[in-house]
């Protein structure tokens, strides 16, 4: 028997099959080969086609039913992840009126400001534990305000994933987590952010009904089943945004413990027990093992400068390989020769309270420093970002105890993995796993043993552990002139 997941990128969506008894991965797939399309018609914007994640869905079903060599009908439920954020309205016969707003367009930042300032921060903070930002609350009221035609045709407003579900299932649910992704989850009075939405003139009744993780959320029509090649009849039994069912994929459940993705952006999740938020530079969202009775947040920090500033390196200064970058790399000592790289040019950083800072060579000497130590000081300059990062959290009242990551990119690099478990204190462990993988897997959870599908994880998927060096003296060095530089910066803007 077979469990299968999905997650929903805005580049692709990946399919995965694994076995039910033992979580072993079976097969993983993306569609399309090449990147989904994002459409910007105008500076900021960023849209997709939802029906276009459904072919996909589609496709990637049989193509991992065909390859895996597998009899479909033993594939018993279904998990979801999705791109956060985004907003997906549709009709009543559940058709999308517009494409998806998503989680990169930033048109509705104004209004989230707007709401933010007249609402106040008291009141945001205590139940939203944000602002209401450039959420998908935010971006329904632009669609309220500009396009007045296609609002008066919303029957439900829903996330990315949500909309899948529909596709699935005929039926229009969402669940505590996607609403907390929305910033409509109050978590003082464990209900839909209604107050939000009077705000922002939105009807009320256009939230779908809410549906809880690890049960049935409905089940696979005829007509979906001949799409999708899924059995009719099989139940959807969890989905999830993907930075908390990355926390998931890896193990990451219990208060103190943190995922870590080092992508062309960076992300920092950490599990806490307390309904508390006292900083906009960080996001606090519902986790997916949420009760009333016994809280589970996850506290997001996002750097936009992480993995990019490093491909960037690549494509412009010299055409090495990443491995072959990091062999040159390792021959620098640490601090790179007093070379500093600033790595924040990929955007405004909310950490940085949406400052937009760009990045930056500082102390480049021509006569000693060459390609090798521009690497090196990028590798360092990611992983001092990360620190940083870990700091803001640590502010937010997140306690850290250890750091899950998945085998990508950054995580890959010596340099980086042990500059940040050097100075943040803690061992990194790093997993072989994937978004795609930990949704197929969480179908197995409706018995509610988070100790047994961790053990599985640890077995399966563990690939090796960073420990923190002993001499850390010469990282702290390091680090200590990167954020005086960093500072400095931060000052002059």
């Amino acid at each position: 028997m077979y469990y299968i997941g999905y997650d929903i990128g805005s580049s692709s969506v990946k399919a995965a099959l694994v076995e039910a008894e033992t979580g072993k991965k079976v097969i993983v797939l993306n569609e399309p080969q090449n990147e989904m399309e994002i459409l910007s018609i105008h500076p900021d914007w960023a849209e997709q086609d939802p029906e276009i994640w459904w072919q996909h869905i589609c496709t990637a079903t049989k193509r991992a039913i065909k390859e895996a060599n597998i009899d479909a009908s033993k594939i018993q439920g279904i998990g979801i992840s999705y791109q956060m954020h985004g907003l997906v309205i549709v009709d009543e016969a559940g058709n999308a009126l517009r494409n998806s707003i998503i989680w990169c367009d930033s048109r509705a930042v104004e209004i989230g400001n707007k709401a933010f300032a007249e609402i106040g921060e008291e009141k945001c903070m205590s139940h939203l534990l944000n602002s209401p930002g450039n959420f998908t609350a935010s971006k329904l009221k632009w669609v309220k305000e500009n396009e007045p035609e296609v609002y008066n045709k919303i029957s439900k407003y829903m996330l990315p994933g949500d909309y899948i579900a529909l596709k699935l299932t005929g039926e229009v649910t969402t669940t505590k987590n996607g609403l907390s992704e929305g910033m409509l989850w109050d978590y003082k009075e464990n209900k839909v952010a209604n107050w939000l939405l009077d705000y922002y003139g939105i009807d009320t009744g256009l939230t779908p009904k809410i549906v809880e993780n690890f049960t049935n959320q409905g089940i696979v029509t005829e007509k979906a089943s001949v799409e999708s090649g899924l059995p009719a009849g099989i139940p959807i039994v969890y989905r999830a945004g993907d930075q908390p069912n990355n926390a998931l994929s890896l193990n990451v459940l219990r208060p103190g413990e943190v995922a870590a993705t080092g992508g062309t952006s960076g992300v920092f999740y950490a599990v806490t027990e307390t309904n508390s938020g006292k900083s906009t530079r960080v996001n606090n969202f519902v986790h997916v093992n949420y009760a009333e009775s016994n809280p589970r947040v996850g506290k997001l920090l996002n750097i936009n400068g992480a993995g990019i500033q490093y491909r960037w390196m690549r494509n412009n200064i010299g055409n090495e390989s990443y491995e072959e970058m990091n062999e040159k790399a390792s021959q620098i000592n640490v601090g790179s020769q007093g070379l500093v790289v600033i790595p924040f040019g990929n955007g405004a950083e909310r950490m940085f309270n949406n400052k937009n800072i760009g990045s930056h060579i500082l102390n480049l000497n021509f006569n000693i420093h060459t390609n090798a130590h521009l690497f090196r000081a990028s590798l360092e300059a990611i992983a001092f970002s990360f620190v940083y990062g870990m700091e803001c959290l640590k502010d937010d009242n997140a306690t850290i105890n250890v750091i899950r990551a998945g085998n990508d990119n950054l995580f890959r690099s010596e340099i980086f993995s042990n500059t940040v478990a050097t100075l943040i204190g803690h061992e990194i462990e790093i997993y072989n796993t994937t978004g795609a993988v930990g949704a197929a897997r969480a179908v197995g959870l409706t018995d509610g043993d988070f100790e047994k599908f961790g053990s599985g994880i640890t077995t399966n998927d563990h690939v090796m552990t960073f420990l923190p060096l002993k001499n850390k003296e010469e990282y702290e060095t390091a680090y200590k002139k990167w954020k005086q530089e960093l500072e400095l910066i931060l000052t002059n803007k």
